[in-house]
């Protein structure tokens, strides 16, 4: 289903629920709790998601680390982004609890910027690629309010770091996929968070857009950021990630790459589907490899 661009920092809360949770004063739930740390940029605690009653995720647990490149892997229809909407109030949760750095996302919700896939935007909305990274200063800015020569300065900044401040003019709908998926990139960048979510963004695009976003997320992290991606080529994730969730439903397995994206844990979180775990051990054998 296809959305216009919109600031992915202020979602649209639909249901009278969310505005109750809105209004209330902000508290620690998982503080007290000993495997949750108030320094951790994530923490998940027993969340379920169910849609039409069936669940797409059951009892999750996590604490993401600080400072990490971290991807959730798993097969189609594991819930991988599904985590990334619930922990961001995009869906509901049937139960459980997420806080950023301690606190509800209602409250932290301007460290945090999110990259959705490409294919929920409908390209054809009649704006430049300048336009839509200025989305992501309108925090800063203030709705309803002009864009700034300083916050255009900053916006074709951002354009200039994933490498396309020449198309900074350019209507969205005239950008190629890779270069559409960089100006979401910039989006992010512009709203300068300290924890990000990405959707996919290495899917559909060139080799070269690819370099560039790896580039990206690795400044980001080098920044003290902490980057939590969607991903799906088993191949590269040694390479590109420091930490990996491994999720079918419930979290399988999560912590540094090294320790857990392994040929064991893999039959556990993809069930012995062969092809995607010759393509894991393949990497892990080059993983290991370049480790000797």
């Amino acid at each position: 289903m296809s959305a216009r661009p919109t600031n992915p920092t202020n979602p649209t809360r639909a249901s009278a629920p969310d505005a109750t949770l809105r209004d209330a004063p902000p508290t620690s739930a998982l503080a007290e709790r000993p495997e949750h740390s108030p320094q951790s940029p994530l923490a998940i605690h027993a969340m379920t998601v169910a849609y039409d009653r069936k669940p797409v995720l059951w009892d999750v647990d996590y604490d993401a680390p600080p400072n990490r490149l971290i991807a959730i892997v798993g097969p189609n229809g594991a819930g991988k982004s599904t985590l990334i909407k619930a922990c961001l109030g995009l869906v509901p949760r049937a139960s459980g609890q997420v806080e950023f750095w301690g606190e509800p996302y209602r409250t932290a919700r301007a460290r945090i910027g999110y990259v959705p896939q490409r294919e929920s935007v409908d390209w054809d909305f009649p704006v430049s690629a300048l336009d839509v990274v200025c989305m992501g200063r309108y925090r800063k800015i203030g709705w309803c309010r002009p864009v700034s020569r300083a916050h255009k300065h900053v916006a074709l900044d951002c354009l200039e770091r994933v490498g396309i401040r020449d198309f900074a003019k350019r209507q969205i709908s005239q950008l190629s996929g890779g270069q559409q998926q960089r100006v979401f990139l910039a989006r992010a960048l512009a709203q300068e968070a300290d924890l990000y979510f990405m959707d996919e963004p290495f899917a559909g695009v060139d080799a070269a857009t690819e370099r560039a976003i790896v580039g990206v997320l690795r400044d980001l992290r080098d920044a003290g950021k902490s980057v939590i991606v969607v991903h799906h080529d088993l191949q590269t994730v040694p390479e590109y990630f420091d930490d990996v969730i491994l999720l079918n439903m419930r979290v399988v397995a999560s912590g540094p790459v090294a320790q857990v994206f392994t040929t064991d844990n893999l039959h556990k979180t993809y069930g012995g589907r062969l092809t995607l775990l010759s393509e894991a051990a393949e990497a892990i054998a080059r993983a290991e490899a370049g480790g000797a």
